[in-house]
């Protein structure tokens, strides 16, 4: 697998590439401390794989991907960090980055890494994931949060599959009032119809699904 090193400081490239050198089938085939000096190393060795820094000093690695990917370089690219906010690690999630690793991971890890993505797979740290994942509970925590408690009640409502009729009966409200509280929950959730609404309520375990006699 051809590479190249994106990384604005000559020390942590070389330690990348001892790292990297160490493995099977691995070659660094250019390193550049700049995106203008990578996208002239793209058009010269056409790599599968380019390591790049997130931060480069005035520059973003994910802004350097996007303009490869615009000017045609379709080779993978995994992001190496030492830190990294929630909207850069979803907006990469977004571009389908193929990998990110720390740069405090050992050796090894960045080795298994690199195979992971060689195999057509992502790697994302898990360190990284696991923050993702205590951000999104949290948010959808905040999300429900928002929702009054009669429209929390329709939503479980749309979670059993029931219909405006029937929930008005249940809840003693017209269906007026129910196909408001409806588009008040759909807003705040920022979903698209009651459909996925009662998705949703089930994912939550909002109501257990009920089997129909």
């Amino acid at each position: 697998m051809n590479m190249i090193i994106l990384d604005d400081h000559p020390l942590v490239r070389k330690g990348i590439c001892t790292i990297v050198s160490s493995g099977q089938s691995m070659n660094i085939v250019g390193e550049a401390a700049n995106s203008k000096e990578a996208l002239l190393l793209l058009d010269q060795t056409h790599p599968d794989l380019v390591l790049v820094d997130l931060n480069l000093g005035n520059e973003n690695g994910l802004d350097f991907i996007q303009m490869a990917r615009r000017a045609g370089h379709a080779c993978k690219y995994m992001i190496l960090t030492s830190s990294i906010t929630q909207s850069e690690l979803q907006l990469a999630q977004s571009m389908e980055i193929e990998g990110i690793c720390l740069k405090e991971a050992f050796p090894e890890d960045l080795l298994y890494a690199i195979e992971v993505v060689a195999r057509g797979r992502k790697y994302y740290d898990p360190v990284l994931m696991g923050s993702m994942m205590t951000h999104r509970a949290g948010r959808e925590k905040q999300e429900l949060s928002e929702l009054t408690p009669k429209e929390l009640e329709v939503l479980m409502s749309l979670g059993k599959g029931r219909s405006n009729k029937e929930i008005a009966s249940a809840l003693y409200i017209t269906e007026f009032t129910v196909k408001n509280h409806v588009s008040q929950v759909l807003a705040k959730l920022e979903l698209a119809d009651r459909t996925q609404a009662a998705l949703y309520a089930l994912s939550k375990g909002l109501v257990q699904f009920e089997l129909q006699h």
